[in-house]
């Protein structure tokens, strides 16, 4: 299998097969390797189908060979040029909403405030019935 393709060349086939997965491409008459979905182009590929179809002549690079297996993997997406990718816009930092104040009223359910808190610790920590001995 690999006397004729080795690792690295770039090769010329033709589509014979689309799955979800991938697409298989006939390398010779008895050699065929698998184009995984994310071998196919640059970018996101949600349906292969929207860019191969069966009998598409196709450039393919070959990534790996398991001879055991009978495995090629191959690669379009290798053999063509990454888009050059725009400039992303500087985002600004959002300015923070400044926590509205609301007024205490009189027997208002709640948290209290840790001043409220602290006097009342210390009135306890000095009341002799609650001190442990």
């Amino acid at each position: 299998m690999s006397e004729i393709i080795e690792t690295g060349s770039i090769i010329t086939g033709k589509v014979t097969g689309i799955q979800p997965y991938g697409a298989f491409v006939a390398l010779g008459e008895n050699t065929q390797g698998l184009v995984h979905i994310s071998e196919i182009t640059h970018g996101y590929v949600k349906d292969i189908n929207d860019h191969l179809k069966v009998g598409d002549e196709v450039k393919v690079k070959v990534l790996s060979i398991d001879e055991g297996a009978g495995k090629i993997g191959l690669s379009i997406r290798a053999t063509e040029e990454a888009p050059v990718q725009a400039a992303k816009p500087v985002k600004k930092p959002r300015k923070r909403q400044a926590a509205a104040i609301v007024p205490e009223t009189e027997g208002a359910q709640g948290f209290n405030t840790l001043k409220d808190k602290l006097q009342e610790w210390i009135d306890q920590s000095q009341r002799e019935d609650l001190i442990k001995k």
